[in-house]
């Protein structure tokens, strides 16, 4: 189990990436959140299994309208209490 922060650049607001990845996290048993920046970028926390969090890093990547330029993952620690994945505005 680890936990990811992560930041998407690119196309990556206005093109229903939060809510593919809200669906997708859900029906991977992830837990966190997601939510846009005021300059363009989204922000978020997720945890689970690697390779889940892989897999939902290339679901967002096979988006109709995604465009992500650049991703930059740090490891966070993990948080026992969390229990969903969750969309912040």
């Amino acid at each position: 189990m680890v936990r990811k922060h992560i930041f998407f650049s690119g196309w990556v607001q206005g093109v229903g990436f939060r809510y593919r990845a809200l669906y997708a996290a859900r029906g991977m048993g992830l837990t966190g959140w997601v939510q846009n920046l005021w300059d363009g970028r989204v922000e978020m926390e997720v945890q689970g299994e690697p390779e889940k969090i892989e897999r939902l890093i290339a679901r967002l990547k096979e988006g109709t309208f995604i465009v992500i330029d650049s991703m930059t993952i740090a490891d966070v620690p993990l948080k026992n209490d969390e229990r969903e994945f969750r969309v912040f505005s």
